[in-house]
């Protein structure tokens, strides 16, 4: 019988928790009894601990009670991962992790993870909207903003909040075969293997600074022509300086390229008008400044995992 724990502290995101266990759960149901799943759940503090939803949870055990060498040992997101410190929870983990045979965050909870000491020099993920602020955060961690979920070693990562259901079921596929998963997957209405990447929810480029200055000025004038075609020339020009100074101001700023904002800027135009109209795809790539439906393929293909048509049919 393999033992998954799930380390619980105030404020933690209830769907962090109940996703991944209920998939454990369920492969139960197809596992001989001796094989089954022991699923725990392990409290900071006595009494019940209250979600970020504000349900009520009662832990089986308390940090100094749970001593065991766990198969996976897993923490959840929430606010109380990227905003609090637990003070009882961190060194308990860095004691835990190295006896688990397997541990791992859900969503947001690679923060305390981080702050246990537990993510240097690995490959590591968590929600896409937290990306940057773990890799300011974690300087010595390697963190990948693209991934679904992530495996490194005895280290699982995963993205936000769903992606806990991705890396519970690779965690059942590893250990009982992936037709165990498969039918888990079938009972949750999930597919086994998500198409494209976190990129696909995530905005491309961020939003224009709101100061004025030369920089942010090309970039709204971008955002609000994408049917011209631009160079490093042409907005250059625009700001009144030289390409190559541009260049170099524009990525300092900006943290990307000239280019890439504006492959961004189209590409997340191309999205929302694909979100949000029928318009035919000749016309969403003319609006988005793309000049052709070929060319619109490819970079969504790149990009984010999926072409033009099947973007549309999973998120419009």
């Amino acid at each position: 019988m393999k033992t998954v724990a799930m380390a619980l502290f105030p404020d933690f995101l209830l769907l962090d928790m109940a996703g991944p266990l209920e998939v454990f759960s369920i492969a139960n149901r197809y596992l001989p009894a001796a094989a089954h799943y022991q699923i725990l759940t392990i409290g900071t503090e006595p009494g019940p601990l209250r979600a970020s939803n504000g349900v009520m949870v009662q832990t089986d055990l308390l940090l100094d009670q749970a001593l065991d060498a766990y198969d996976l040992l897993l923490v959840p997101g929430g606010p109380g991962a990227y905003n609090e410190c637990h003070p009882a929870l961190l060194p308990w983990l860095k004691a835990a992790a190295p006896r688990a045979r397997r541990f791992g965050s859900i969503c947001t909870g690679a923060f305390v993870l981080g702050h246990a000491g537990l993510l240097d020099e690995h490959r590591v993920t968590t929600h896409w909207h937290y990306t940057e602020r773990l890799i300011k955060a974690f300087p010595k961690a390697i963190v990948e903003t693209d991934q679904i979920y992530l495996q490194d070693g005895r280290l699982i990562t995963s993205g936000g909040v769903t992606a806990g259901i991705d890396l519970a079921l690779s965690v059942v596929a590893q250990d009982h075969g992936k037709q165990v998963a498969v039918d888990v997957a079938k009972v949750l209405l999930v597919v086994m293997k998500r198409q494209g990447g976190q990129a696909q929810f995530s905005p491309m480029t961020a939003a224009v600074a709101p100061q004025e200055t030369a920089i942010t000025r090309v970039q709204n004038y971008v955002l609000a022509h994408l049917e011209q075609p631009f160079t490093i020339e042409s907005m250059a020009e625009l700001a009144g300086m030289s390409a190559r100074h541009f260049a170099r101001l524009f990525a300092k700023d900006v943290q990307m390229t000239p280019m890439a904002f504006l492959q961004g800027a189209r590409i997340d135009r191309a999205r929302q008008l694909l979100e949000s109209t029928d318009l035919p795809l000749k016309t969403v790539a003319f609006h988005a400044g793309f000049g052709s439906v070929r060319h619109m393929r490819f970079l969504f293909s790149e990009k984010l995992g999926l072409n033009p048509t099947q973007y549309r049919q999973q998120f419009s």
